[in-house]
């Protein structure tokens, strides 16, 4: 993104009180054609939120700022975080990162927004805080623990999708729907083996205890020795039993996702973010949705996260400029209903047209009793997602459930 510095400090409704912003003449420009200040932002890339959306987005800050360009620096099949650390590494660093949580490993690479006002109001503030500071503002919160299911399948297959709540209930289903002709659960490689594991398992086992990673940071706990080693057994029975096809982990998290579409999968561990895809491929009335099962409490607590966050970084040439930016981003209405909409999150006080499926996650949502958040005390150890997306991928090539957990013991241990 870009902006211009001496734009903010003209007006004096929108100040910017951060303790580490410069003065109005300290902030120095990249002046281009017109006089204008150039910020780079970071942003993330997926089926829903392309470049172009981006460019959109931002053309609308740009417009009201007219000596503001906004220079998008895209992900592509590496995380943001990885593109930071390499923007750093060579010594040019970005001005904006979105998609980016802060640890307590991290904290000093972004700037500490605690003293900007408007950074109390939005979503999920407080459980992102690190000792009391914000460094990651969002535009809303998503929903994770959640079954997307073809309702054609379930209809061929004799199921009621209001009867799943246990996960001998799910299993059943399975192989139910198998017999039907359909793969009964669609997953996909890169990320999204681990990310649907944790959907599933942090459902049941952090609804039964909140602060169960909090007590593993503190070694009161482990994974070989929790409710997470029955997930890993079911996810294995799954496997072994034809229900999670092993060739999945060739797709990526895109082409998993358009299998599903496709109908010949039945169901489909994902986000609230799978919504505006289900709608722009017109089949969000074929769609139904439950909340994850779990062998505990349901409905059990949703597996959430804060929604498209920002972080300014610290080594940005010009952070207070990129501060006024990541503020529009997150309090402008226009703009939090743009990005809401676009990736199928939910913030208090913000509607927007939803479909049929939409409608139903924000009736799952409604119900749930809290929504899971892994921040701040509860922050698993940076790199935790990337190792459990390992260990869970050990899976089809032999490992047993009890190993992969011991597995993930080993990582934390080492990592200490």
């Amino acid at each position: 993104m870009k902006a211009v510095w001496r734009r903010v400090c003209a007006f004096a409704a929108a100040p910017l009180v951060m303790a580490s912003a410069v003065a109005c003449g300290g902030d120095t420009a990249d002046e281009g054609a017109g006089g204008t200040t150039t910020l780079r932002v970071i942003v993330n890339i997926t089926p829903n939120l392309t470049e172009k959306y981006w460019h959109d987005l931002f053309a609308r800050y740009e417009r009201t700022h007219p000596e503001v360009k906004v220079d998008l620096e895209l992900t592509g099949t590496i995380s943001a975080n990885a593109k930071l650390t390499q923007d750093l590494a060579a010594g040019d660093p970005p001005d904006v990162a979105q998609q980016i949580i802060p640890t307590a490993e991290t904290e000093s690479l972004f700037a500490d927004l605690s003293e900007q006002p408007w950074t109390a109001k939005t979503p999920l503030a407080e459980e992102y805080a690190l000792d009391g500071k914000r460094y990651v503002v969002g535009v809303g919160e998503q929903i994770q623990s959640l079954v997307f299911y073809n309702k054609k399948a379930f209809s061929e297959a004799g199921l009621d999708a209001t009867g799943i709540r246990t996960m001998d209930q799910f299993t059943a289903a399975m192989g139910t729907l198998k017999k039907a002709g359909y793969d009964p659960l669609q997953t996909a490689g890169q990320w999204v083996t681990g990310s649907q594991f944790s959907m599933m398992a942090d459902a049941g086992v952090l609804t039964a205890e909140p602060k169960w990673t909090a007590q593993r940071i503190a070694g009161e706990n482990s994974f070989a020795d929790s409710g997470y080693v029955a997930y890993f057994d079911q996810y294995k029975k799954w496997i072994d039993a034809g229900y999670l096809k092993k060739s999945a982990l060739g797709l990526n998290y895109a082409d998993g996702q358009t299998a599903f579409l496709k109908g010949t999968s039945a169901m489909y561990i994902m986000g609230s973010y799978f919504v505006p895809a289900a709608d722009l491929a017109k089949k969000s009335d074929e769609i139904g949705v439950f909340s994850m099962p779990t062998d505990g409490a349901y409905p059990s607590g949703q597996f959430g996260n804060i929604s498209n966050p920002y972080v300014v970084v610290n080594k940005s040439r010009h952070k207070a400029a990129a501060t006024d930016l990541v503020k529009w981003a997150v309090t402008d209405p226009e703009a939090i209903k743009s990005q809401l909409a676009a990736d199928g999150n939910l913030r208090a006080g913000f509607s927007y047209p939803m479909s049929s499926l939409g409608t139903s996650v924000q009736k799952i949502l409604d119900k749930a009793p809290s929504v899971i958040v892994k921040s701040g005390a509860n922050q698993p150890l940076a790199g935790f997602s990337d190792e459990l997306n390992k260990q869970v991928q050990s899976l089809y090539t032999g490992t047993s459930p009890e190993d992969a957990a011991d597995g993930l013991d080993k990582w934390w241990n080492s990592q200490r």
